[in-house]
């Protein structure tokens, strides 16, 4: 070896962007509830499995409702990116539009496994968090309705229609997460569930129509 080189025992270790960093504990909280369930997750336990102190975490994250929300916002960001993508490369017609959101859903929840109803449950116990969830949901509901309305041919497609679907997908998905039905069954009963609300707000147009209201 020349008397130059440093054996990489040595060598200093690359110091983490904050993005990296946050990626890093983002993916070892993931971990951790999937291995140890939501209970088990403290800003001191992260901390400790990550390999950092206590106040890279706690300037992260703050407190663990914080993690919370940054675990669900990251959930949600995988979820919309997935659905933004395929919506963006599907055929302009309703069955193609609904099949990519009943796709996407189930197969984001998926890909979390287990780890996402813990989270969800988690941010349920506090006002705050829920508050967090509504506006998350809130926000995907609001683009299902503006991608499916061109297929509702006038209609309103509800708010209460648009709850309905959304209760369906989280039963639907967390159904095939556990194994209680399959992948594919989720997603086809997921877009039937759409498909049904769309065609149901066109027949209301329809009807509105037919009698000159």
């Amino acid at each position: 070896m020349s008397t130059t080189e440093i054996p990489d025992s040595v060598q200093p270790r690359r110091r983490l962007s904050r993005e990296d960093r946050q990626r890093q504990l983002l993916d070892m909280a993931w971990q951790l509830i999937r291995e140890e369930g939501t209970d088990a997750l403290t800003l001191g336990y992260l901390a400790e499995k990550a390999g950092v102190t206590k106040p890279v975490v706690y300037d992260h994250f703050t407190t663990r409702a914080g993690l919370l929300a940054a675990l669900y916002q990251d959930f949600d960001r995988r979820q919309t990116a997935l659905m933004d993508a395929a919506l963006d490369n599907c055929e302009a017609t309703l069955s193609g539009t609904a099949s990519v959101i009943a796709t996407s859903y189930v197969d984001c929840v998926l890909t979390q496994g287990n780890e996402i109803p813990g989270v969800i449950a988690a941010l349920a116990s506090s006002p705050e968090l829920e508050k967090i969830k509504r506006e998350y949901e809130a926000i995907f509901l609001e683009k299902c309705r503006r991608v499916l309305s061109p297929f509702a041919d006038g209609g309103d497609i509800t708010q209460a229609g648009l709850r309905a679907m959304l209760g369906a997908a989280e039963a639907l998905s967390q159904a095939a997460a556990t194994d209680e039905i399959s992948a594919a069954q989720a997603r086809d009963e997921l877009f039937a569930t759409i498909t049904a609300m769309v065609e149901r707000a066109a027949a209301s147009a329809a009807k509105q129509v037919t009698d000159g209201t």
